[in-house]
């Protein structure tokens, strides 16, 4: 018997291991990093939100993944993806693309439309009612109630 209960303990483990490898990170699936991702990958599919700064230093840029983090479920009930960016010396494809100055927070339809640019950062609550006012957003709510 003793020398079967290294061998289940090896197993647990490893399962354990497996377990917790399947069970994803909200945070790692809807915060990506920006430098390497082209908008057209989410274009009908996810609401981009991009957080740019110059530094991951950056007070601003601080806080506002502070807000983000903290409200993750709100943001992915809206279908956003949160895009960061803290390295201009990169000359990443968003950078080329929406020309932030120092810190920026930019939100991005699913239709590719830049809905929103702020230059400081703002609440989950505030974002949240941003995109509640959009269009399409209007149209999934009213999809999803059965609504006229």
């Amino acid at each position: 018997m003793k020398p079967l209960l290294p061998l289940v303990f090896i197993a647990f483990t490893a399962m354990s291991a497996i377990a917790q490898d399947a069970i994803q990170d909200p945070v790692d699936s809807l915060i990506l990093d920006g430098t390497a991702t082209n908008l057209n990958e989410f274009l009908w599919i996810k609401r981009p939100l991009i957080v740019f700064a110059d530094t991951p230093a950056d007070p601003r840029y601080v806080e506002q993944m502070g807000y983000i983090t903290e409200r993750l479920d709100f943001l992915d009930e809206r279908d956003v993806v949160v895009l960061t960016d803290t390295d201009p010396a990169a000359r990443s494809e968003l950078r080329k693309a929406l020309r932030p100055r120092g810190f920026s927070l930019v939100l991005v339809g699913k239709d590719g439309v830049i809905y929103l640019r702020k230059p400081a950062p703002w609440r989950v609550r505030e974002i949240t009612r941003s995109i509640d006012k959009l269009p399409m957003r209007q149209q999934e709510l009213r999809d999803h109630t059965g609504g006229s």
